[in-house]
């Protein structure tokens, strides 16, 4: 692009310029294509990376449930938790 064709605006340059228009606007449409793969691959990697949270959280509620019951402390439905000595 040539310093006449940079200091005419977008409409001016479409008048003069329109292979010159239509490299612009291919470049763009392929960098907001770059963009939105490069969102999409961080978006599925992050819900990927969630997902794994998830599974281990439930592993360790469980791990947690089961050392409460060998420990004898049984959840009331109000959330307070005793030990089953006190339940007698």
């Amino acid at each position: 692009m040539s310093y006449q064709t940079a200091k005419l605006g977008i409409g001016e340059m479409a008048k003069t310029d329109p292979k010159t228009v239509q490299d612009v606007t291919l470049v763009v449409q392929t960098l907001l294509q770059q963009m939105q793969d490069k969102l999409q691959t961080m978006s599925d990697q992050i819900i990927g990376r969630i997902d794994d949270m998830s599974s281990h959280m439930d592993g360790l509620e469980k791990n947690i449930a089961d050392l409460m019951t060998q420990a004898g402390v049984e959840e009331l439905e109000c959330g307070n938790k005793i030990s089953a000595t006190q339940k007698s």
